[in-house]
């Protein structure tokens, strides 16, 4: 398939800049993928679409302050966006200066030395000042990484608005969006009704932004991202497959680490880095529904959501929420999908 095939044009008053006042207010669109039918609801009722032993599994990474602002030893000013850490002193990140930076060369963030170590395709290698940490240096002098299409600076409400409510394990760079619609009300309404809560992390990175460059997408590369996954979630996860009871990701970055440590049908507990690109064809191996947010034209992501709802079915869902002034993108609406039928 080309690129091309998942392009869509989008008003730009369309796509949301500030989160709505609650967080599981926002609308939900019900996309039932073997007859393409579409219904508009609300977050709110979600626990309709569900019933007791239904196992929804969520992603617990937690957002970093990921963006820097420092001069090279010239004085030039620079900008660092931390795509991914590498230990307690080592990171991989984007760097926006006037002239690209060289091996061995040295930034200042504050009182803190950064050498550039090397560089891997349009990401530096960088080490920290060994007298402190990478998320010290962070959480003191970060700023929030906003999503580039939110055209604003970072708020104060954002710090909580941007991170989930069950947000354990710093290291994203991005929110996993799917999961700002939950607050503990509603997780406590799942409780409740007897659904089964499952964790695990995968840390987003920055190239969750980035669309498809090339035109073939066979020549695309994915962005490593870093996952988690427990003895006890794997368990949990491969009971509900052997019961036939559903297993609903909530989020893409949930599905992308499911699918990453899915060997034959089952869950594999562990940890590793996964560049798995799902395009239409995937053959999906654990889950039955997704709940996900509006993603952007020709993104990896609307290329995942269209091999698992089905490319017709994606079109007319994002068709029919323009036209009916859905928000898109991370402080947007949801879709809760049905998978389609195996071919």
């Amino acid at each position: 398939m080309r690129t091309q095939d998942f392009h869509f044009d989008l008003p730009p008053h369309l796509i949301a800049q500030f989160p709505v006042a609650q967080r599981d207010a926002s609308r939900l669109l019900h996309v039932n993928s073997p007859h393409t039918s579409l219904t508009d609801d609300h977050f709110t009722h979600l626990p309709s679409y569900l019933r007791a032993g239904d196992v929804l599994v969520f992603n617990d990474t937690r957002v970093i302050k990921a963006r820097l602002f420092g001069q090279k030893t010239s004085g030039g000013q620079v900008e660092l966006l931390i795509e991914s850490l590498l230990g307690e002193h080592e990171a991989l990140c984007f760097i926006r200066a006037s002239h690209a930076p060289k091996p061995g060369s040295c930034l200042r963030i504050a009182d803190v030395d950064i050498q550039i170590m090397g560089r891997e395709h349009d990401l530096y290698h960088v080490r920290f000042d060994t007298r402190t940490s990478v998320l010290a240096v962070l959480e003191q002098h970060g700023q929030l990484p906003l999503p580039p299409y939110i055209e604003r600076a970072p708020e104060t409400e954002d710090e909580a608005r941007y991170q989930t409510v069950y947000a354990q394990h710093p290291g994203a760079v991005a929110a996993p969006t799917a999961g700002l619609h939950f607050n503990e009300a509603m997780l406590d309404t799942l409780d409740q009704l007897g659904v089964i809560r499952v964790h695990l992390t995968l840390h987003v990175g920055a190239g969750t932004f980035q669309p498809v460059r090339v035109e073939n997408l066979a020549d695309h590369v994915m962005h490593s991202e870093h996952y988690l996954i427990s003895n006890a979630a794997a368990d949990a996860i491969n009971l509900a497959r052997e019961e036939n009871r559903r297993i609903m990701a909530v989020g893409t970055t949930s599905l992308r680490a499911l699918e990453s440590a899915a060997r034959n049908g089952r869950l594999q507990a562990g940890s590793g880095d996964t560049r798995l690109f799902i395009t239409p064809g995937y053959q999906f191996q654990l889950v039955d529904r997704l709940l996900t947010n509006f993603h952007l034209p020709k993104s990896t992501l609307l290329m995942l959501v269209s091999a698992f709802a089905g490319t017709d079915a994606i079109r007319q869902a994002y068709a029919h929420a323009i036209a009916r002034n859905y928000r898109f993108f991370s402080y947007g609406d949801a879709m809760l999908l049905e998978r389609a039928p195996t071919i």
